[in-house]
């Protein structure tokens, strides 16, 4: 993907007389509308299920028209695709069709005719009436909240009434949206979807023999929370959320970590070098523990030096040797 034209090799060799690029092209493509109006070409197989009607997708997306070297329209220069959800922010019929079409990690190439893309006016002064456009499209993830958030709508006692993984499902994908979210830098968001997450799986009592499924994902769910916490600027729920992470498991170095960090941002010295102590037991190694360790020994001695300081001007004689009153 990117913001050059799409590969001419595959048209190479085509002896086609009086017909157009794409009218060559579009011989070699899939007809997945039914009336050849949406035609496809996979460059790269997917994996995983196809996309849902009621996802939220990451697409990279370059548009072109028949003889421009350039796209007229694509996100390819974003660093982060926004999420899009279908039905809401995709505008091309086109696009929504060959999206259905798609799973996670495919690359394809899609031909709209002009009732599947701008139409018979087109979109001046870039789309000229009755244009086919053809469009490279690659999925990078998709991700479905209908079934979560028709869940999350239901009362405790309707949702008591579904199986522990429906319950297990829907706190996925919450974390899952708050994860994409956090990845937006939108992390106020992300702490609502980690929130409506941790509360479904507090909610739910589970039988012995499932628990550990449940602590399992509780975990992960209350580390994201403290971590957005951090990012909130927020310690004291930063470290409220990681000690609420070990009393799950004790020796999670991600969780020692957070905590570290939510005591350090409180100048609570002592408590971060203990957690982060603790934590570069379990992960020696560990870069970012290590670094945080200097970090806390650095903020430490300005700390200290600052004391020393304040205490003698507490405490050190006026002038030169006279007492107050003199005069």
């Amino acid at each position: 993907m990117g913001g050059s034209a799409p590969d001419q090799g595959v048209l190479e060799g085509d002896d086609a007389p009086g017909q157009s690029l794409y009218q060559r092209l579009s011989q070699r493509m899939l007809d997945i509308s039914g009336d050849r109006g949406v035609l496809k070409d996979v460059i790269r197989e997917g994996a995983g299920d196809l996309v849902t009607p009621d996802a939220s997708v990451i697409v990279k997306y370059s548009g072109y028209l028949e003889h421009m070297d350039k796209p007229f329209d694509s996100n390819c220069f974003r660093k982060s695709p926004r999420l899009m959800k279908l039905g809401e922010d995709i505008t091309l019929w086109g696009m929504e069709l060959g999206l259905l079409s798609m799973r996670r990690g495919e690359l394809a190439r899609f031909l709209f005719k002009p009732k599947y893309a701008y139409g018979t006016l087109g979109c001046p002064p870039l789309i000229p009436p009755d244009a086919t456009v053809l469009f490279e499209i690659e999925l990078l993830d998709f991700l479905d909240s209908a079934e979560s958030d028709k869940f999350c709508a239901l009362s405790a006692e309707q949702q008591d009434q579904f199986p522990l993984q429906k319950v297990l499902k829907v706190a996925t994908t919450e974390r899952e949206f708050g994860n994409y979210l956090f990845r937006q830098n939108r992390f106020y968001h992300a702490k609502v979807r980690y929130k409506r997450a941790l509360l479904l799986l507090q909610r739910r009592a589970a039988p012995l023999d499932e628990q550990h499924l449940v602590e399992a994902a509780k975990l992960l769910v209350l580390l994201n929370l403290s971590f957005a916490y951090l990012k909130l600027e927020r310690p004291i729920m930063a470290l409220n959320y990681g000690e609420q992470a070990l009393l799950i498991d004790q020796k999670n170095a991600k969780a020692l970590f957070r905590c570290g960090q939510a005591c350090l941002l409180m100048t609570e010295y002592q408590k971060a070098r203990d957690f982060l102590v603790r934590a570069q037991k379990e992960q020696p190694f560990n870069h970012d523990i290590n670094n945080e360790l200097k970090k806390l020994a650095s903020y430490y001695r300005d700390y200290v030096d600052k004391e020393k300081e304040m205490c003698h001007r507490m405490f050190a004689p006026y002038g030169n040797g006279s007492t107050v009153g003199e005069n």
